[in-house]
């Protein structure tokens, strides 16, 4: 059984930083991807940034070049460095594994809470 642990958000002024991180326990397989997704209220889930556990990313063109994710295979340990935030980017973040580049996996977290206003 897979389970994944968020941490790390908050409420932030516009401009802002935070830095998400998900610590996976459990076998995922180390061919699979990992990720963040969002979901805003009245919004679908969508993709943030995902990356393989050889380090090929993909991200969303509305956090292109403010969003920074990254992963430590030997913690099985994904992170999210939010920069230059907007209100925009408010919504729930979930982390997800299991799955492929583009592709949502099996396995969700139970989210976290990025809230961005002044």
């Amino acid at each position: 059984q897979v389970q994944l642990v968020e941490s790390g958000g908050g409420l932030v002024q516009p401009g802002g930083s935070l830095r998400l991180s998900c610590a996976a326990s459990g076998s995922i397989g180390s061919a699979y991807a990992m990720g963040w997704y969002r979901q805003a209220p009245g919004k679908q889930r969508e993709l943030v940034a995902t990356i393989t556990r050889g380090g090929n990313t993909n991200y969303a063109d509305s956090v292109k070049g403010r969003f920074t994710i990254s992963r430590d295979n030997a913690k099985n340990t994904i992170y999210l460095q939010m920069n230059s935030l907007k209100p925009e980017d408010t919504a729930v973040y979930y982390c997800n594994a299991g799955g492929l580049i583009d592709i949502p996996g099996t396995y969700w977290g139970q989210g976290t809470q990025v809230t961005v206003s002044s």
